[in-house]
């Protein structure tokens, strides 16, 4: 069976929440997460207080988790960010959102996609230096919503400059919604073969009838890495429907389960726990 990776993403859960949670709320549930057996844990990230304040204690929240073999992702936007994010030991891996839709970029990162090429490159180098390893999601890589020129040519173009930048991890991010199983299986049989030194995965935002389409779609189209949120929390703000989140981990875990793929340290006991605690603080802070 393939070896699957598993990303759980509290950090996209939480970033759109206005009312601020506090840093010890933070630091349990994750700390719960940590229990379950992900591969990798996107907790937090280093930008802007004013882009995304419910995040600003990123460094203090960091502090409080306890040891796991859960590896630690933390995005970032800039060269700054990334310099403050590569001084924790305990991060692992520097999330990068790219996007392919210029309109986008501009308005999630403050640069061009040209721009935040020069960024990548700039944080690419500093990953080296410090050990740590960078993952870039091409974000739009379905549609956009702002007529910006969109094709396969166009995710095609992107992901070559991004491999010659050396990156080696490579998600698909359905930013608002829009992929179907002929859009996913398209990418995966037209671009992943090109690369087979490049780690490719998908961050999908869905409605709760449409994700299990879109899992299966991608399992069989060869994909071998993840990004859930539990009980699909999270999501894009500008997704044209109010229920499109991210994929449900409970979704997608029912779904490896069955096809014997997930690890043999997953904890379905412990993911229950985490279940609960979403649940009590979701409930709470919407």
């Amino acid at each position: 069976m393939p070896q699957i990776t598993l990303t759980e993403c509290p950090r996209d859960a939480m970033q759109g929440i206005k009312t601020f949670i506090p840093t010890h709320l933070k630091a349990d549930y994750l700390n719960a997460l940590l229990q379950v057996g992900f591969d990798i844990l996107d907790f937090g990230s280093f930008v802007s207080p004013q882009a995304i304040p419910q995040l600003s204690d990123t460094a203090e929240v960091l502090r409080l988790l306890q040891p796991s073999h859960t590896k630690l992702l933390a995005i970032v936007a800039n060269l700054r960010g990334a310099q403050e994010a590569a001084m924790h030991d305990q991060i692992d891996f520097l999330g990068f959102p790219f996007s392919v839709s210029p309109t986008f970029q501009l308005r999630n990162t403050n640069a061009t996609p040209e721009q935040a090429l020069e960024r990548i490159a700039q944080i690419q180098t500093l990953c080296i230096q410090k050990n740590k390893q960078l993952v870039v999601y091409l974000g739009m890589a379905f549609g956009n919503p702002y007529h910006d020129d969109y094709n396969a040519e166009t995710i095609h173009n992107w992901t070559e400059k991004l491999v010659n930048l050396g990156i080696k991890r490579l998600l698909f991010a359905d930013t608002i919604g829009v992929s179907d199983a002929q859009s996913i299986e398209f990418l995966y049989k037209n671009i992943v073969p090109m690369y087979p030194n490049v780690a490719f995965g998908v961050h999908l935002h869905s409605t709760p009838h449409t994700s299990a389409t879109k899992i299966e779609a991608s399992y069989h189209a060869g994909c071998q890495w993840f990004d859930a949120a539990l009980l699909g929390y999270g999501g894009c703000p500008m997704a044209t429907d109010a229920l499109t989140g991210n994929v449900a981990t409970e979704v997608l875990v029912q779904f490896l389960q069955k096809k014997q793929a997930l690890s043999a340290h997953f904890s379905r006991k412990a993911l229950d726990v985490a279940m609960q605690k979403a649940q009590q603080l979701f409930g709470h802070y919407h």
